[in-house]
């Protein structure tokens, strides 16, 4: 039996048209998710432009001007782990197709366009695994086999819920213990310098062994988490450790194996050390030639500003959110509010500082914040009991879901500029010419403001307390 949570996103996310669908004319739709009252992504009341007059400081305003555009958008998802896999599996059916269309579905959900996976195992897998036998330096038994059991049918399933447009790139957490300095995949260590070249191998066999099965990986990162270790697989690489292995090691065979397009992200951990990461990899031509962007994650502090330093700094460079979710797990909090306020919060500060792309962690965990073969449970937007086949919602899904449903992969990112600190706000404008704005309220009080679009007219409303709202103006 479905949940009252579960029957109202149903409900909710039934409703909800496509941004193209929306009819031309002189309105403004809007989607408000809000603590109190119950809303979670609902349609509101649609606002009608009014001719604009002289703006007033006694006026809150979000002005928009879309003559001034900046990056585009490469997509917003999360991560299709093992974890997520095996929890997945073992929903009843109903509940599976479920959770695939309110993802992925762009017209009945929110629409994800980016997903991350693991490279052979991480903390989000039920033990420690990799493709190849001990010591095989020369990779003769490599294989995939182990993922065709639960990753790899999930994976594809999400694709299919996607109309076949999902943007995927993995991530390896450590190379096979016997490649590393310490001797298993746990604990940090180091790639042997011997073992630079197979490792590379290793990397391209795996885009090659799932694109054999079916699923196309649009990119790699290098290594998640290079500067952490950790009691699950880690591995340490200096900045110049990691230059040097994407420079004389994975772009050469890459482009060797014939996968010199996949796209290469560096970094793949926190903001704070993001500038100078970057700074080393980029600043080397013979590396940079052969990197997309940097990746980077949301833990310790926000350091918000070193996004745009990033940008600044290597204007020519692709910068991605590879990873953020919420821990510890405990159930219990499940419903307090700050959840989602961190994602919007987020979410809405990396895109004004200048990155392409947000990719949340998790998509899917059980009912004990895992699978975890470390017990490093976390939280996720959706989680399964798998006793009873009852999905979960957080209210980070619905926050989420104000940017991913509303902002399409191509959108260019526009001014929007708040005339007060009480609300914040982001706009975008789609490859079918609307716009969608959001705005963001984690106050205690409700906020009036009228969204200006100059010429094109006013419109005015009300953001409630603890609430996030979208705007999509129709296509001129």
């Amino acid at each position: 039996m479905r949940s009252p949570t579960l029957l109202r996103a149903i409900a909710v996310l039934s409703l909800l048209p496509a941004p193209a669908a929306l009819a031309a004319g002189p309105t403004v739709e809007v989607y408000l998710t809000a603590q109190e009252g119950g809303a979670r992504l609902a349609r509101q009341a649609p606002l009608t432009l009014q001719k604009a007059g002289e703006a007033t400081e006694k006026t809150a305003y979000v002005f928009v001007d879309r003559a001034k555009r900046f990056q585009t958008l490469l997509g917003i998802g999360g991560a299709l782990t093992d974890a997520a896999a095996e929890t997945w599996a073992r929903l009843p059916e109903a509940q599976r197709r479920e959770l695939l269309r309110a993802y992925f579905d762009p017209r009945d959900g929110i629409g994800y366009t980016l997903a991350r996976t693991n490279i052979h195992s991480c903390d989000f897998s039920s033990g420690s695994y990799t493709y190849v036998a001990e010591g095989d330096r020369e990779l003769k038994t490599f294989s995939v086999a182990h993922d065709e059991r639960y990753r790899i049918p999930f994976i594809k399933a999400a694709l299919a819920a996607a109309g076949g447009r999902l943007t995927l790139y993995a991530s390896p957490w450590s190379p096979p213990g016997w490649m590393k300095s310490n001797g298993e995949m746990l604990h940090g260590g180091t790639l042997k310098p011997e073992f630079a070249a197979t490792w590379a191998e290793y990397l391209a066999k795996f885009v090659q062994a799932y694109e054999a099965a079916g699923i196309p990986v649009w990119g790699l990162t290098v290594q998640n988490e290079p500067m952490a270790v950790q009691r699950w697989e880690s591995c340490v690489f200096t900045a110049e450790a990691e230059r040097d292995f994407v420079r004389d090691h994975l772009g050469p065979t890459l482009a060797r194996r014939g996968l010199g397009d996949r796209k290469l992200i560096v970094w793949d951990h926190n903001r704070t050390l993001m500038y100078d990461r970057a700074r080393v990899m980029l600043e080397d031509p013979a590396a940079a030639k052969f990197v997309w962007g940097v990746g980077f994650h949301w833990y310790v502090n926000d350091s918000f500003e070193n996004v745009k330093r990033v940008q600044e700094a290597f204007p020519q460079t692709h910068l991605l959110l590879t990873e953020a979710c919420l821990y510890p797990w405990d159930r219990a909090k499940m419903t307090e509010w700050h959840w989602g306020e961190r994602y919007g919060t987020s979410i809405l500060r990396d895109l004004n500082n200048g990155a392409e792309g947000w990719t949340d962690w998790n998509i899917l965990l059980d009912e004990t914040g895992g699978p975890n073969h470390v017990q490093n449970f976390c939280y996720a937007p959706v989680h399964a009991d798998t006793r009873t086949g009852e999905l979960l919602w957080m209210n980070s899904f619905y926050y989420i879901g104000h940017f991913s449903k509303f902002i399409r992969p191509g959108a260019r990112r526009v001014i929007a500029a708040p005339t007060t600190d009480e609300i914040e706000s982001t706009a975008f404008v789609n490859p079918d010419g609307s716009t969608a704005v959001v705005v963001l309220n984690t106050g205690e009080k409700a906020q009036p403001f009228a969204l200006n679009l100059g010429a094109d007219g006013v419109a005015s409303t009300t953001i409630p307390a603890h609430a996030i709202m979208t705007l999509v103006v129709p296509a001129k």
